[in-house]
């Protein structure tokens, strides 16, 4: 079945339809996201998703510091995920776009529609955001996390959970501006450390960082005697994502 008859498969149904039918229904529409998305961005690789907040503007300084952090990615051979939208999301998109490397946005349609952003070389659009958010992961060799609100949050806690439970290949994850995230770190040790939620360990997941450059520089190292690709057996974590 081609995307094309999935997606038309999906199409609302008549009234006179079931909510059970519709919704077996709609399968045959996340099933066509999960295609069109594996197989556009299955050439992207290596690739660092970048996320952060939609509310700010042009002349903010974390947009300044994804634009420079997504041209250091872009101009050292990476192809830079985005969620294709305004703010943080806009000045990766932007960064990577004028570097050397693939801008690709992963849009997503809301009620109120999320305008996308115009520096995008590859851009899709999904209707449902856990279809949107295994594509952050499966194709990213790291994250970088900008501050943010609850979407940025919602990225952020899904990769760690992924990692922690191995569901997911082990990749370093960034937090720039460490003074916008020093008091969740500082209780995440407080609390989920201190009560026995998680591991000591798992805090390792994460680094703080500053400057765009030590980005870069760390990403290197940690794959450093190993290529980029996914080895066999993260290869076959990623398909049970």
């Amino acid at each position: 079945m081609t995307r094309e008859k999935l997606r038309n498969s999906a199409m609302p149904l008549g009234e006179a339809a079931s909510p059970t039918a519709r919704e077996s229904w709609r399968m045959f529409g996340i099933m066509a996201e999960f295609v069109e998305a594996t197989e556009r961005l299955s050439a992207i690789r290596p690739a660092v998703s970048i996320f952060g907040s939609a509310r700010i503007g042009p002349d903010h300084p974390y947009y300044r510091q994804a634009e420079r952090v997504a041209r250091l990615l872009s101009d050292s051979g990476f192809s830079v995920i985005t969620g294709g939208g305004p703010g943080v999301m806009e000045a990766g998109s932007k960064g990577a776009f004028h570097g050397k490397g693939h801008s690709v946005g992963l849009n997503i349609s809301l009620p109120q529609e999320q305008q996308s952003n115009p520096y995008q070389d590859i851009s899709l659009t999904f209707r449902h955001f856990f279809a949107r958010k295994v594509m952050f992961v499966k194709f990213a060799a790291a994250y970088v996390v900008l501050p943010g609100g609850f979407g940025t949050l919602d990225e952020l806690t899904e990769a760690l959970t992924l990692i922690q439970t191995g569901k997911s290949l082990r990749m370093p994850i960034f937090l720039m501006q460490s003074d916008y995230w020093q008091g969740l770190i500082d209780w995440f040790r407080q609390r989920l450390v201190g009560e026995g939620m998680i591991d000591a360990e798992d805090l390792d997941l994460m680094q703080l960082v500053d400057e765009p450059e030590q980005v870069v520089e760390a990403i290197f190292k940690h794959y450093e005697g190993r290529c980029f690709e996914p080895l066999p057996h993260e290869h076959e974590l990623l398909l049970n994502l």
